[in-house]
C-alpha cells in the first residue's frame, strides 16, 4: 500500500510540476492534493519536518491560488494587477534568507532533541528551504527555482538514504525541470 500511495504521489508531483513550468495556476490545484499524499508518505519514513511542511504546502497552496487569480482585483478602492513572473528585490532576498537560517536552525534543534529523526540537519534544511521557495512561487518570483534546485538536490540523497526510491526519482526529476524552468521564467520577465 505504501508504494501505491507514494506513486501516486509521484505522479501528482510530475502534473503538478508541468504546470509550475508554465506558471499554470492549476499548479495550485494540485498543491492541494500533493500534501496529503505526501505527510501519509514522510510520517511512515520518520521525516517529521517533511510531514509538518504539507501543513504549509497546504496552507500556500489557497493563498498562491488566490494571489495568481485575482483579476483587477480592488484593495481599498485601488485596482490590482494580476501577478506576473518578476524578479525579486534586494530586500525580499535578505529577508528570504533570514528567514530560511532562523527556520533551519529551529527546526534542527527540534527534530535533533524533540524526535528520533536520523537525518535532523538535511531534514530542517530541506523544509526551511521549502517553505521559502513557496513564498516565493506564490509571488511568482523566478528566483524560487534556484531555491527549490537546492531542495531538490538534498531530497534526492536524502529519499535515497530513507528508501522512499519514488520520491527519490521524482526529486532528481525536479531538480532538472528546475534548471530548465529557472530559464523559461527569466524569459516570462516583462520587459521594461
Amino acid at each position: 500500500m505504501d508504494k501505491i500511495i507514494e506513486i501516486l504521489g509521484f505522479s501528482i508531483g510530475l502534473l503538478y510540476l508541468w504546470w509550475e513550468y508554465h506558471a499554470d495556476a492549476r499548479m495550485w490545484i494540485a498543491s492541494v492534493v500533493m500534501p496529503l499524499i505526501s505527510m501519509w508518505v514522510y510520517f511512515s519514513k520518520g521525516l517529521y519536518a517533511d510531514f509538518g511542511i504539507n501543513i504549509y504546502y497546504f496552507i500556500i497552496a489557497v493563498y498562491g491560488y488566490a494571489a495568481w487569480t485575482r483579476k483587477g482585483a480592488t484593495a481599498g478602492g485601488k485596482k490590482e494587477k494580476p501577478l506576473t513572473v518578476s524578479h525579486i528585490t534586494a530586500r525580499a532576498t535578505a529577508a528570504a534568507i533570514a528567514v530560511m537560517v532562523l527556520l533551519w536552525g529551529a527546526l534542527w534543534l527540534f527534530l535533533e532533541h524533540c524526535t528520533d529523526s536520523t537525518v535532523a540537519p538535511y531534514d530542517a534544511f530541506t523544509t526551511a528551504m521549502s517553505i521559502v521557495a513557496m513564498w516565493l512561487l506564490a509571488r511568482k518570483f523566478a528566483e524560487q527555482w534556484l531555491a527549490w534546485i537546492a531542495v531538490d538536490m538534498v531530497c534526492v540523497g536524502l529519499y535515497i538514504y530513507k528508501g522512499i526510491p519514488f520520491y527519490a526519482v521524482l526529486y532528481a526529476v525536479y531538480t532538472v525541470i528546475a534548471l530548465f524552468g529557472y530559464r523559461k521564467w527569466l524569459s516570462m520577465i516583462p520587459r521594461s
